[in-house]
């Protein structure tokens, strides 16, 4: 039984690992095993019997939680295992919040612990009350714009007509008077005003990504970023290539526009708007790449993303709302759509990964440019949320450095508290990286930065 994201093993017991607890409380629940080694090995206990007594209560008293302590006792030696449940509510550790993602706990803060706290409420953020706007805040225009799209569409039956506050509360944008977040994302005059990054960001770059030819930004509400943004992108930053049909000049796009649209739509409508992050676009030669910060839903892969699967927005008012004004289905359906123009265009399929805390979306022009994308790309602008301890780490860095010399910079004497607070998050991160990765218990084994956790220090000294 692997160490996984719901299985951590620890040689002996340490209070910090109340972060574990708590960690695994607020995902998906899990076990940590007390009395195993790196390898799954037993490594006995000889207090196990009185830590069978004290875990518990710790764990009741500081986190309010009442867990199953069991112990187990072999032939090898005996070990502990502590059983967490999944909460429904949070949970936190002296006024933290902790979460288990992957095989790495995290800290919450900002942006991802205010997604969290409103997730564990059963609320979102763009369903949130936005106290500091009113009906003056809306742009009229955009309305009706909306309404003749919903009228087209036909999936808002009875709406024209109706003053502006009824149409809003049937539309669930409006709560007691009040507007929601959505409602200024969606139709607002001015929401950057707002709400700090609101915008989207094109660059043409040349043959590098220091090669910055020249840029636009978009600030606007939702429909008036997509549209501009695609127009922009059509008048300024991408070539039509010619063809011709006997003496018939003919002028193609250089990328299916339908799966461009869709590309862009999943953007402006899934990111975490509450990070004040914007959405950014890079233009190459022979490809183009969005990217938008919010990861994907835990319950959704990559892999998954790529076939069938639930829709499940992190922002569903704003996605109600698109599908209403029939630019969205409600299906799960866009990648699938997506993938699928490229390849009735006989151009090659495009690329999904989660990228810097979101997700970027690589599209090609070309069977040439697929080669071309395997040059590094400068990360979007974007700072990783990571723990002071990792952050720490990452300064002491002086070129290539072993376990031990880390250590001795830092001042750390315990072995397993480096290697689970300091080593294996920075490396789950990718912040850094074995020098021996094929050998990963080599004496000769050393670390180093990589590009992203140079970036990250580099940001954080600006």
């Amino acid at each position: 039984m692997p160490e996984s994201q719901n299985i951590e093993w620890k040689r002996s017991w340490k209070d910090e690992y109340l972060k574990w607890v708590c960690g695994f409380a607020n995902a998906k629940g899990g076990k940590i095993y007390i009395g195993k080694n790196d390898d799954g090995a037993i490594a006995p206990l000889n207090n196990a019997k009185r830590l069978l007594e004290e875990i518990p209560n710790k764990i009741k008293s500081l986190i309010g939680l009442t867990v199953d302590v069991n112990l187990n006792q072999t032939k090898d030696g005996d070990f502990l295992e502590i059983d967490i449940l999944p909460q429904s509510v949070p949970v936190s550790l002296r006024g933290r919040y902790y979460y288990r993602t992957g095989s790495t706990k995290i800290e919450l803060t900002g942006a991802s612990l205010n997604e969290f706290l409103l997730k564990k409420s059963g609320s979102t953020w763009d369903a949130s009350i936005e106290s500091r706007a009113n009906l003056e805040d809306i742009d009229l225009r955009s309305i009706d714009q909306f309404l003749a799209n919903a009228k087209t569409a036909n999936r808002l039956p009875d709406a024209n007509g109706l003053p502006l506050p009824d149409l809003l509360a049937k539309l669930r944008l409006l709560t007691n008077g009040q507007l929601t977040c959505a409602a200024l994302i969606l139709f607002g005059k001015d929401p950057a005003r707002l709400y700090p990054g609101l915008s989207v960001r094109i660059g043409r770059f040349g043959s590098s990504d220091t090669d910055l030819r020249f840029q636009e930004v978009i600030e606007g509400n939702l429909f008036y970023c997509l549209k501009e943004t695609l127009s922009l992108l059509a008048s300024k930053f991408l070539i039509k290539p010619v063809r011709f049909a006997g003496i018939q000049r003919i002028e193609d796009d250089q990328y299916p526009l339908p799966a461009l649209r869709e590309a862009l739509l999943n953007a402006l409508v899934h990111r975490r708007y509450q990070s004040g992050v914007h959405v950014q676009i890079r233009v190459y030669d022979h490809r183009l790449v969005i990217w938008n910060d919010g990861p994907l839903p835990e319950e959704i892969s990559i892999e998954a993303l790529l076939g069938p699967h639930a829709s499940r927005p992190r922002n569903p008012l704003i996605a109600d709302i698109c599908f209403k004004a029939g630019y969205i289905d409600s299906w799960g359906r866009g990648i699938e759509k997506i993938s699928n123009a490229f390849l009735e265009a006989n151009l090659p399929s495009p690329q999904f990964e989660e990228n810097s805390g979101g997700v970027r979306v690589t599209l090609f022009s070309s069977k040439q440019a697929t080669s071309e994308s395997t040059t590094p790309e400068v990360t979007p602008e974007v700072t990783p949320e990571v723990t002071p301890e990792v952050k720490k780490l990452l300064t002491a860095f002086s070129g290539e450095q072993t376990r031990q010399e880390l250590q001795a910079t830092l001042g750390l004497k315990d072995n397993e508290h480096m290697r689970s607070s300091y080593l294996k998050p920075a490396l789950d991160d990718e912040l850094i990286e074995m020098t021996i990765p094929d050998k990963p218990k080599s004496r000769l084994q050393k670390y180093r930065l990589t590009k992203k956790g140079e970036r990250l220090i580099s940001t954080s000294k600006d």
